[in-house]
């Protein structure tokens, strides 16, 4: 069955044609967005949700949507989306963060060239009737200094369009390497150096707790008499009493802002001053990014919905569908690795070690480790999945911790989990043939060499005569068919396991015969999706 998409906001025709002719159902109910309780109603019966801001994504909804797998946001801000919620239920939150990244970069710096020629006010003044050319003395951007607080996606489009301007550009940003600056051809700095020296602030940056009034009371008092501050990225991340304060005495010559603490902004301490620009939310309202932002999401959400390929996620790490390809196969076999422990492992567990070695070990490992994650938690949580998983994990207080390390065996790679909990440490290794089949290489330190099934047996024992015709008898006798047999040792005569893969799984009866047998110090009957 082809998978389900609701559109519950305006997107255009051509983004649903993409969803309609990548074989995807569409349901484009553009007005729904606004009915939280029909949405409540009808939206367990989707795959995916398509959305832009009208759209309220609650707990509520989100407990509702049995079937959901993944929310697309055409746009780059998901306040709207209860995101916690989305990830312990296992749903997918994308948004588009690049589709009106120059749209909004460009209204940056039309508003920085607004508030330096007072061009709103000038306009008012000049419809009026009136003829005031001495009142509206601007200031050049030309050899000014531009401070960007933030210069990730959309502040590095503005960094290159202020040097583009012969602008000074000092940028403020932890995430900012030093070749990324030269790149931009801006000079990195603290936080309190770009206030000291900036003629025009502008903020690139999302609202967390870390910068939350990021240009609070004190740090505006820092900043260079006469300074001009821009805000087309959060509100809040300005403290506006302060600012207002600031406009008044004069410290700050002006400010430009499209986006406040409190919207729809119908009042704000911000309006009515002098050499103060306001615009309604416009950063990202132009028709070309509209229209981009829409094509993204359909295009992301298909991707994920038929090739599993995850672009842009806020709750899981990002899969290319190249990657998705390579990849298939290590992420199948750490869902295995995880799934042999977890249904091994009675107590809580306190930390789970992953080893990735040689090929795999260049690949997406947050990825990986999602898989793993899923797949230990499983055997407690059938609904647990890759998203929903490390969230559940942290929550426990479970320790991840990851190594990876050039090739160092005879495989070209492979991937060995080890779980620690108040008991004991269980490991598993396993890795991934030219065929793509994911094998067993590896259980506590015993090398094998086993195919995964779908039913499979594990035992442990001292390695004494009769172990093989006491399985195969008491199998044949159930009338069990043993696909695959693997057995393997520490040494003679001391510790082993058998692992066998079966036709069916075996019944409790089947169970009871081995462990009566007193051969075994472990008879675990282990199931996995393949």
């Amino acid at each position: 069955m082809a998978p389900r998409v609701l559109i519950s906001d305006e997107l255009s025709d051509a983004a649903v044609q993409i969803f309609k002719d990548r074989g995807i159902d569409v349901d484009f109910q553009p007005q729904l967005g606004k009915d939280k309780d029909k949405l409540l109603e009808i939206i367990g019966n989707y795959d995916g949700l398509a959305i832009r801001s009208a759209t309220k994504v609650t707990e509520k909804i989100i407990a509702g949507a049995a079937n959901l797998k993944v929310i697309g946001r055409a746009g780059i801000g998901v306040d709207n989306v209860d995101i916690p919620e989305a990830s312990k239920k296992g749903i997918i939150v994308m948004n588009t963060p690049f589709g009106n990244s120059i749209t909004t970069a460009e209204h940056a710096i039309a508003m920085m060239f607004a508030v330096a020629r007072q061009i709103p006010e000038a306009s008012a003044s000049t419809h009026a009737g009136k003829w005031e050319k001495s009142k509206f003395m601007g200031v050049e951007l030309f050899n000014k200094t531009l401070g960007v607080i933030g210069a990730g996606n959309i502040g590095g489009i503005v960094c290159d369009r202020a040097v583009g301007l012969k602008m000074k550009v000092v940028a403020y940003d932890p995430f900012l390497s030093e070749e990324r600056a030269q790149e931009l051809k801006v000079e990195k700095v603290e936080l309190d150096e770009l206030l000291a020296r900036a003629d025009f602030i502008t903020l690139h940056v999302p609202m967390t707790e870390q910068t939350k009034n990021i240009l609070s009371r004190e740090a505006l008092a820092k900043t260079k008499p006469g300074v001009r501050i821009i805000n087309c990225a959060r509100g809040g991340l300005v403290d506006e009493e302060a600012l207002a304060d600031a406009l008044k005495s004069g410290h700050v010559a002006g400010a430009a802002f499209d986006v406040f603490t409190v919207e729809p902004a119908k009042e704000n301490v911000l309006f009515g001053l002098p050499n103060v620009v306001v615009t309604p939310h416009l950063g990202a309202a132009t028709s070309e990014a509209q229209e981009n932002v829409a094509l993204q999401v359909a295009e992301q959400m298909s991707d994920y919905l038929l090739t599993g390929a995850v672009q842009n996620a806020l709750n899981m790490p990002s899969v290319t569908a190249e990657e998705a390809k390579v990849m298939g196969p290590w992420i199948k076999l750490a869902q295995h690795l995880g799934a042999f422990i977890g249904q091994l492992t009675d107590e809580p567990v306190k930390a789970v070690n992953i080893l990735y070695d040689g090929a795999v070990a260049v690949m997406n490992l947050k990825a990986m480790n999602s898989a793993v994650i899923a797949g230990i938690m499983k055997a407690s949580n059938p609904d647990v999945n890759m998203v929903s998983a490390p969230v559940i994990a942290k929550e426990r207080g479970i320790q991840i911790s990851t190594t990876n390390q050039d090739k160092s065996g005879a495989f070209d790679g492979y991937i060995k989990v080890t779980v620690v909990t108040s008991k004991r440490e269980r490991s598993v290794a396993g890795t991934c043939f030219s065929d793509g089949k994911p094998r067993f290489i590896q259980i506590k330190g015993i090398n094998i060499d086993a195919e995964v099934g779908a039913h499979m047996l594990y035992t442990t024992n001292e390695d004494v005569p009769g172990i093989i015709g006491t399985l195969g008898n008491t199998m044949g006798k159930a009338g069990v068919n043993i696909a695959n047999f693997t057995l393997g040792r520490a040494k003679a005569g001391g510790e082993a396991i058998a692992l066998l893969y079966l036709d069916d799984a075996p019944k409790a009866d089947v169970l009871k015969a081995l462990g009566e047998t007193g051969l075994f110090q472990q008879v675990a009957p282990l199931q996995f999706e393949v």
